[in-house]
């Protein structure tokens, strides 16, 4: 058994007071960061200063709680966490180049804030369906999954098509799945999802052109409306709640497909796609964002770690489509994606293009390891 930190999330449902209560956070912890951000702007302007997270925390005690007393009516953690992630990203901007931090709109339909577990605020009522958070107390959740652990902190969101959703991080002991000798290299594709070195061709769902028809007839719709009116807003949340659908199915497809290769593969090899890179071709632009890819090599990622198992990606550069598997020849002819299959010059061996990229890049990533093949 191990120590991890894992997440649950479940669906909450507010009453109509706990739903003000929830607005009111929202708001108050958008405020606080526009405000913090604001100072940050004009101190950095005027005195080529920059506040610290002690800093900024200590402003907003004694600063804008006071003069907006209305503050101390939500939870004081979830603003503090926005205070920190205001932080954050400003650390992302010096130290990764992201973009600056921008003013955050009362327009957005994405909302949340996190509040922090400390002398017992946070419970999960199991056998009650229930689940408490400070300042709300009480709320009628939807608990389909238990867990057993130490919470630390629990998000609150509401998604763009009205639904309300509990996140808890909670560090729980994860017994760990047996060991064995398997290893596995495969080859990410848009016309075949995966491609291993099993020969293993998983299909692609393609989730996103399944209801692109319907999405396509909600969003002409939306467009004749009026802006803003109860049925523009009632046409958005349709939009919404069918984007969370296609979301939801391309999680399911993603989440059963890494856990199905971490149980049965003790080694797990694959590319380090450059996919920004790769977005910027218009023709494929929208099929690489619909197979999702990163978010595919993230769950293999943590959960290869949970399990003690070797996730490794190797080199973007290296040329797995055009070497042969057998004889190390490269032909450099296959670089065109419209060669599905070809014959090395130098030995003779027969290649499916994707079946032959596999190979290599399990060649290769142990290589890279110093394992045995």
């Amino acid at each position: 058994m191990k120590t991890v930190i894992k997440g649950y999330k479940y669906r909450i449902y507010p009453t109509k007071e706990q739903e003000i209560q929830l607005a009111k956070t929202f708001g108050c912890c958008r405020f606080v960061y526009n405000q913090m951000l604001a100072k940050k702007i004009e101190l950095y302007k005027t005195e080529k200063k920059s506040l610290s997270k002690f800093d900024s925390k200590k402003y907003m005690t004694n600063q804008l709680k006071k003069e907006y007393p209305w503050l101390k009516e939500v939870d004081k953690f979830a603003l503090e966490n926005s205070i920190f992630n205001l932080q954050d990203a400003y650390q992302k901007f010096f130290k990764e180049h992201t973009g600056f931090p921008k003013f955050k709109s009362k327009h957005n339909h994405y909302y949340s804030y996190t509040t922090n577990f400390t002398n017992n605020n946070i419970k999960v009522l199991f056998d009650d369906n229930l689940v408490q958070l400070p300042k709300l107390g009480k709320v009628k959740t939807k608990l389909h999954r238990i867990f057993t652990g130490k919470i630390l902190f629990a998000a609150v969101s509401r998604v763009p098509s009205g639904k309300y959703y509990v996140s808890f991080n909670v560090e729980c002991e994860h017994e760990e799945l047996p060991q064995n000798n398997n290893k596995i290299g495969f080859d990410l594709g848009v016309k075949e999802f995966l491609i291993d070195t099993n020969n293993n061709h998983i299909e692609n769902p393609k989730i996103l052109y399944k209801y692109e028809k319907q999405l396509k007839k909600l969003q002409r719709q939306l467009c004749k409306m009026q802006k803003h009116s109860n049925n523009y807003k009632k046409q958005t949340k349709k939009i919404a709640k069918l984007h969370e659908k296609i979301a939801n199915i391309r999680n399911d497809f993603q989440h059963k497909l890494s856990s199905q290769i971490v149980k049965e593969n003790q080694i797990i090899i694959s590319e380090d796609l450059n996919i920004s890179g790769m977005l910027k071709n218009h023709n494929l632009a929208k099929a690489i964002s619909d197979v999702s890819w990163s978010e595919f090599t993230k769950q293999l990622q943590y959960k290869a770690q949970w399990n003690d198992r070797i996730y490794h990606k190797i080199n973007p550069w290296f040329a797995s489509s055009q070497t042969c598997n057998e004889c190390g020849n490269i032909n450099k002819e296959v670089k065109c994606l419209s060669i599905r299959q070809w014959v090395c010059s130098e030995c003779g061996a027969i290649h499916d293009r994707d079946e032959n990229a596999s190979k290599n890049i399990l060649k290769q990533g142990l290589k890279e390891l110093g394992i045995n093949a």
